[in-house]
């Protein structure tokens, strides 16, 4: 498959080639969920990648250092202070050259992406088809720790990556295109969205699952024109703002890629998501 961009991108074996780059910075972005009878459960992939990961790849624990442990909901974008703390022990600085995967369609990944740009940082790139293609492909695999030496991460924080509910609450009327990122029952109210949250979407939203955006084999994604087709149809349209969500701001994050892929500069994430939407009861919902 051919890439929509070679920015935002980085093929596996361009990847491979470049792993002796002393200004790369690799890591795994791996967050596991499991939806058993008790529930969501979820856990830090750094175990999994211990057991295998691209050689000298580092990993980022988006549920001990790259959440808000203060928020009362899961992933919200940490502090300035905190993110620039974790960044720079991880190496990340100005000059580095930072590709993310994961074992999950690169949601993870490009939650991470989005925090980077979030905080002035532009020199990221996701591993297309992450681990999955990676490992499809009998590229080599390293086990046990990695990492890279500490770095200076400076902060600036930019307006408008990540929004709140009043922003949410202001694009009802029309002013922005709401997308979510769950799937079609979902979306339509008859399957769960969050713990203790109500069923449905927020008033008017449009439907693209993060699902569609891959190859389901490979979890690259997919060609320009077929990511085109599928964020047209759902009315992802040119003439509006883009905000998009899903449960905790991780599958959002994949269609906000999706969408920069294709040149669109007016997107942002809406931060908390349905784990606040849902459970607000002085907030409209909508089913069907």
């Amino acid at each position: 498959m051919v890439a929509p961009t070679t920015e935002l991108l980085i093929e596996t074996d361009v990847l491979a080639e470049r792993l002796d780059d002393p200004t790369l910075r690799v890591f795994d972005c791996t967050v596991l969920l499991d939806v058993g009878p008790d529930g969501l459960r979820i856990e830090s992939g750094r175990d999994r990648w211990v057991e295998g990961h691209v050689p000298g790849a580092g990993f980022l624990d988006l549920l001990v250092e790259l959440s808000d442990a203060r928020s009362p909901y899961h992933f919200m974008l940490p502090s300035a202070e905190r993110f620039a703390e974790a960044m720079s022990a991880h190496g990340v600085e100005d000059g580095t050259r930072v590709v993310l995967y994961d074992s999950g369609g690169s949601m993870w990944a490009a939650r991470v992406w989005w925090m980077l740009c979030a905080y002035g940082f532009d020199g990221a790139a996701i591993l297309n088809g992450g681990w999955t293609k990676w490992t499809l492909e009998g590229r080599p695999v390293e086990e046990g720790e990695a990492g890279y030496p500490p770095a200076r991460f400076e902060a600036r924080p930019r307006a408008g990556v990540f929004v709140g509910k009043e922003d949410v609450l202001g694009a009802l009327g029309g002013s922005a295109c709401l997308v979510n990122a769950l799937g079609e029952e979902q979306h339509a109210g008859s399957g769960p969205t969050v713990p203790g949250g109500r069923p449905g979407r927020i008033p008017g939203s449009a439907n693209v699952p993060a699902t569609r955006l891959v190859d389901p084999a490979t979890q690259a994604f997919l060609p320009r024109l077929e990511l085109e087709a599928v964020l047209v149809e759902a009315g992802a349209t040119a003439d509006r703002p883009v905000i998009t969500y899903c449960g905790g701001g991780i599958a959002a994050s994949s269609v906000a890629f999706a969408l920069r892929l294709l040149g669109r500069e007016d997107v942002a994430i809406y931060d908390a998501s349905l784990e606040e939407w849902a459970t607000d009861a002085g907030l409209p919902i909508e089913v069907g």
